[in-house]
């Protein structure tokens, strides 16, 4: 695996998300172990110009995707997340810009992108890793949308994708209890693909983008075109919605209680 030639930090701008290339996949990596790889703000702006620019990549033709250490991502950092989402409302419609950006994105991006979940993938991580379109579980993961919990709509990835991949009952049970999702029931759920054993967890998946970079690629890519149409439908009306509902609650009482619960205010 090789570092690409223009460098991690020029093509993300943080150091939190690694880029390497191993022949044409290009592997990412999320990188803030220290913090169970929750995504700050860094990586949420990082994301935003993340699949444009691997788009651009003319030698590129899958991508993984996974964690460093023992996590997938445990979601957003909520330390920022207080300052920037509930204490700033400029900062605030930014932030939700980008998330809104982040999903339209993914769903758009031409490439075969397979998600290796090395670990627990919540909240924001849980979205990303679902956006993918193989998703792979270590049988040490599990998912889990913690947005309701927290006093929040679950609006930006649940909501929009879930009901597309199992029962609407199904997904409205999960996303308002917020329950974990262990990968088997991932699996039974329709929610991944396969769960693999944790030591190979990411070369399975570095193994499966091989073979999607191998395919011929404008027919795969077309392909997954074709298909994300289905997300591209549910994406008008329900994710718009979705992203302006979860901007309303960031300054009710019920979400700052559970921030301050969180990082043990009370």
């Amino acid at each position: 695996m090789t570092e690409l030639p223009q460098g991690t930090r020029e093509l993300t701008g943080c150091d939190e998300i690694l880029v390497a290339a191993d022949g044409p996949v290009r592997v990412v990596t999320l990188n803030n172990p220290d913090d169970a790889n929750a995504v700050n703000n860094r990586m949420h702006t990082a994301f935003t110009r993340l699949w444009a620019t691997l788009a651009e990549d003319p030698d590129a033709r899958a991508v993984l995707i996974t964690g460093t250490g023992d996590y997938f991502s445990a979601g957003g950092n909520l330390v920022e997340w207080l300052e920037t989402h509930v204490n700033n409302p400029v900062t605030r419609r930014a932030g939700m810009r980008d998330a809104r950006r982040i999903v339209r994105d993914m769903i758009d991006f031409p490439l075969p992108v397979v998600a290796a979940v090395n670990g627990p993938a919540v909240g924001f991580g849980c979205s990303i890793a679902v956006l993918c379109d193989i998703v792979l579980m270590s049988d040490r993961a599990f998912f889990a949308d913690t947005h309701v919990a927290s006093g929040l709509v679950a609006g930006d990835g649940g909501s929009v994708l879930w009901p597309l991949l199992m029962s609407l009952l199904k997904a409205k049970e999960y996303l308002m209890l917020g329950e974990r999702i262990k990968a088997d029931k991932a699996v039974e759920l329709g929610l991944a693909n396969r769960v693999v054993p944790h030591a190979e967890i990411k070369q399975e998946g570095l193994s499966i983008a091989h073979r999607l970079a191998a395919l011929p690629p404008r027919a795969v890519q077309d392909t997954k075109r074709t298909l994300n149409l289905h997300a591209q439908r549910a994406i008008t009306g329900i994710l718009e919605y979705g992203i302006s509902a979860e901007t309303e609650c960031f300054t009710t009482p019920e979400h700052r209680a559970a921030i301050d619960k969180f990082l043990g205010r009370q």
